[in-house]
């Protein structure tokens, strides 16, 4: 008869994990962890908001395009915009027309934001936990993230920490976007009769997603320095968008990468090394970047080797190689006529 992993005992539990690592090559601790994702994005969108937030980022081109074949451990949604300040946007275009509305904008969001994660969000997810009976923990982080810290049954844990971090946005409507099924890395490892969560969220489209990174790639670049830990993945996805076969298609998406563009002018203004604003419309004009010099490059690449050395690349390419089909891409789009 068929079973729930959650409702096994802790040993069979582990033992299901044991099984599915050793069948897949993929650490046990990262499995576990996957499982609690698709848990998470199963709960979210099957509530009321589910048509009103959208997954991206790199556990999208993860679970849901299969382009990336590495453990990507946040959970990013966008809150459609038009819901959370319904009487500043209205019916009318999701990205504002000047800096002075994209900042009256920003301001409201963030203001209201972090009580919507409280008050709708977490008892969506705290009502789900008591319905199967598991002892976990719901914790807000900062203004946008809300981490549910789950009962762990491997360890191992280091880069990769056993909690999984819902972000949150809600400056824009996370469009285009579809529905898509989600499943956890350890199905295909285990026998049928157990049961794992699974989930149709609503996905940002692989071309947007693309844009997104490679803007975000685009101003390291002129900026020259690291912010955060994992931020190596944005290259590797890009080079295995590339491999994927999807390369293409993305760079045909001229309305993706316009969203993209003249979203993060008005909402992510940012500033180059020399103080100068960064215009995210360079990317079209034959100035992407993508290639790091110097101690940028040194601090990508020590973060890169971190992240293999975790094992969250489950199919490690050589750093110089990345960086080499990075370097391609930007060369590509400089050279295009299409994005002049």
């Amino acid at each position: 008869m068929p079973e729930h992993y959650f409702s096994l005992s802790s040993e069979d539990k582990k033992a299901v994990l044991r099984i599915a690592a050793t069948k897949s090559g993929r650490p046990a601790t990262l499995l576990e962890k996957d499982i609690w994702v698709v848990w998470v994005l199963s709960v979210l969108f099957q509530s009321e908001f589910g048509s009103s937030i959208t997954f991206k980022g790199g556990t999208s081109l993860s679970k849901a395009y299969g382009v990336i074949d590495r453990f990507s451990e946040d959970v990013d949604l966008t809150y459609d915009i038009r819901r959370i300040i319904p009487d500043l946007v209205g019916n009318g275009p999701t990205v504002p027309k000047t800096n002075n509305q994209a900042a009256k904008w920003t301001k409201a969001v963030n203001e209201r934001l972090p009580g919507w994660i409280e008050s709708e969000i977490r008892p969506i997810l705290a009502e789900a936990l008591a319905q199967e009976g598991i002892q976990a923990t719901l914790r807000i982080e900062g203004k946008d993230s809300l981490l549910l810290e789950y009962p762990v049954e491997t360890v191992g844990f280091g880069y990769a920490t056993p909690y999984v971090r819902m972000e949150f946005g809600a400056r824009a409507s996370g469009e285009p976007h579809k529905q898509i099924l989600v499943a956890c890395d350890a199905r295909q490892f285990i026998p049928d009769d157990i049961i794992l969560p699974e989930a149709t969220p609503l996905v940002m489209s692989l071309e947007r997603t693309f844009w997104e990174k490679l803007t975000a790639a685009h101003v390291f670049c002129l900026q020259g320095r690291l912010r955060g830990e994992r931020f190596s993945r944005h290259w590797y996805d890009l080079a295995m968008i590339a491999d994927s076969g999807r390369l293409q298609g993305a760079l045909a998406r001229y309305p993706s990468a316009m969203m993209v563009i003249e979203h993060k002018n008005r909402f992510f203004r940012e500033k180059d090394a020399s103080g100068s604003v960064i215009d995210y419309k360079d990317c079209l004009r034959g100035k992407l970047e993508l290639a790091p010099q110097g101690a940028a490059l040194k601090s990508l690449a020590d973060d890169y080797a971190l992240m293999v050395k975790e094992g969250l690349l489950y199919s490690p390419r050589n750093f110089e190689v990345i960086m080499k089909k990075c370097a391609d891409i930007a060369k590509k789009i400089n050279n295009s006529g299409d994005y002049v």
